[in-house]
């Protein structure tokens, strides 16, 4: 396939000036062979692209219009016709490694190889096994604390802290918990207890207390002035409004009353004033969970504008690190993110796929069929009364439409009492296979160690007593699926977005189709060097080569993992 040009373009990656500009005495750069010639068709040009640790030129042919890619060799200023025929450089490509993807920064800051995160699954999903995977191979893992009691969270981050040694690049989830902000607060004790020093703030639709104390425990000035930070938030947002809370500083009422309750010092608060309550945001796209679905493409430069727009207000020293989430199940998806300006990628439904999560095998067995439209959105266990949806997989199980139908009876309907033989027949038969008064009598047990006072609201309130009997299904369809409970296979939660479908046929007749090959640093790993591959190409087509098509994809290949 032959590759033209009619303007050279500039050097991509290099300090050096303008492609085939005259130097000197009118002389220009030439590429001079090594053992490896020069690229311009299909094989030899993917040959040429995969070495991505090295620099590769494109380069012209003596035959008129003609550019191809050189790697190795040398470079002189000018054509010494005595040594073996040179080639006028038209632009030189940088290493495009994976660990070149991303903000340099941001990993020097999280002490991380790759930018590079698997994001948190609520109940233990993202299980400490696969954040101390990822921790030892130069990433970083969020433990899925959400929807667990704090004596198992405080086992999981004993069991991390020990692991892992006093390495920084790990952390714990803190989910919002609306209409329960002294949960909130507990868990962020355990936190602070811990040490930990990155908190995934998720499902916030505004700041709350607890949040903004994580963020301002800890903070003190260096020598210089600067705000020196303990705790990190990484704050997921889909929303403009949501996004501004996080980038701001907290409000000044909100301090002050940390700061009466003993919460904050005034010092803290002080200098809480001066800082985002985030130093990392991740744009999150559609995604599996709690998501608004919308399209990264559309979202994240956003938030990348808005994010400028707040430290140009406020006068921030330091920036505010923007990633992406939502969709990134392959290579391209992961290159378009870094082309986009993300960051750092953070991945989540694949990661369920991994050796290390904590799901069961029959619920990985659903999810490895899915396909990109094998999706759906259902009421939220944690955000039932509001109308909260997530995204769960729909092939394979009734869970979505179940729950979506008693969402639909909770609307209508004042309490338990009130609803019509028929329907409840119908729900505790086929929906629920159990009473509604035995699904009350687990329920009130439950909540009467979780919260006495909601449980004692329920007792009078017939609204309240029938959303928690119907969270009751909701709650328990994520434990079925983590239990792999044989007799509830059509009632798995599994949150789920389009990204388990895209990664499905990317693994697809790979080593990594093998669930026994899927670590979640193998997904990780090969991911990054697809993309890393992805980006190389689309460098070298900007420069006007004319690549195959199969340049601009990856396969999985097994990765040493100890390299």
């Amino acid at each position: 396939m032959a590759n033209t040009v009619t303007d050279p373009g500039p050097l991509l990656g290099a300090s050096a000036p303008h492609a085939g500009a005259e130097l000197g005495c009118g002389t220009a750069l030439h590429w001079i062979p090594g053992p490896t010639p020069a690229a311009f068709t299909g094989d030899a040009l993917m040959t040429c692209l995969r070495r991505v640790r090295d620099p590769i030129y494109v380069v012209k042919s003596s035959q008129p219009g003609l550019l191809g890619l050189a790697a190795g060799g040398s470079t002189r200023l000018g054509a010494d016709r005595s040594l073996a025929p040179p080639l006028p450089i038209a632009a030189m490509l940088a290493p495009a490694t994976p660990e070149c993807l991303g903000d340099k920064l941001f990993c020097a800051e999280h002490e991380l190889r790759y930018a590079y995160i698997a994001g948190e699954m609520a109940n233990g999903i993202s299980t400490t096994r696969m954040v101390s995977a990822m921790a030892k191979n130069g990433m970083l893992g969020f433990y899925g604390a959400a929807g667990l009691d704090l004596s198992t969270i405080d086992g999981a981050l004993t069991e991390l802290r020990r692991e892992l040694n006093g390495r920084g690049n790990w952390g714990v989830n803190l989910i919002h918990l609306p209409g329960h902000p002294d949960d909130e607060h507990k868990l962020v004790d355990l936190l602070l207890s811990h040490g930990v020093a990155n908190v995934s703030a998720s499902a916030f639709v505004h700041l709350t207390p607890a949040v903004v104390r994580c963020a301002a425990h800890g903070l003190h000035a260096d020598g210089s002035g600067r705000v020196v930070r303990r705790v990190r938030i990484f704050a997921k947002v889909s929303r403009p409004e949501v996004a501004t809370a996080f980038m701001s500083p907290p409000p000044r009422q909100m301090l002050d009353k940390l700061v009466a309750r003993g919460l904050l010092t005034d010092t803290e608060a002080h200098l809480a004033a001066r800082v985002p309550v985030a130093t990392n945001v991740t744009v999150e796209a559609d995604s599996g969970g709690h998501t608004d679905n919308r399209p990264l493409m559309a979202v994240l430069p956003t938030i990348l504008a808005l994010r400028d727009t707040l430290c140009r207000k406020y006068s921030y020293i330091d920036t505010i690190h923007v990633g992406a989430a939502g969709g990134l199940g392959t290579p391209n998806a992961i290159a378009a993110a870094f082309s986009l300006g993300a960051a750092y990628v953070l991945t989540g439904s694949i990661n369920q796929l991994a050796v290390e999560s904590g799901i069961s095998p029959a619920a990985k067995e659903l999810l490895a069929a899915a396909d990109i439209a094998d999706v759906a959105m259902a009421p939220s266990a944690d955000m039932f009364e509001l109308g909260v949806k997530v995204q769960v997989l729909r092939r394979g199980t009734l869970f979505a439409a179940r729950a979506g139908q008693l969402y639909e009876v909770y609307r209508t309907y004042p309490g338990l009492d009130a609803i019509p033989t028929a329907v409840r027949t119908k729900l505790e038969n086929q929906v629920l296979h159990a009473s509604f008064d035995e699904i009350w009598a687990q329920t009130a047990d439950f909540w009467s160690l979780r919260d006495p006072e909601r449980l004692a609201h329920a007792h009078g309130d017939p609204k309240s007593q029938m959303a928690l009997v119907f969270r009751w299904y909701l709650g328990m369809s994520s434990r079925w699926a983590i239990e792999g409970s044989p007799a509830r296979r059509s009632d798995y939660q599994l949150w789920c977005g389009p990204a388990a479908g895209s990664f499905n046929r990317w693994i697809a007749d790979s080593f990594l189709a093998d669930a026994a090959n899927r670590s979640v640093v193998q997904i990780a790993r090969n991911l990054m060097n697809g993309a890393a591959l992805i980006t190389r190409a689309n460098h070298a087509r900007a420069t006007g080569v004319q690549l195959p098509d199969k340049a601009f994809r990856y396969a999985p290949q097994p990765v040493d993992i100890s390299a």
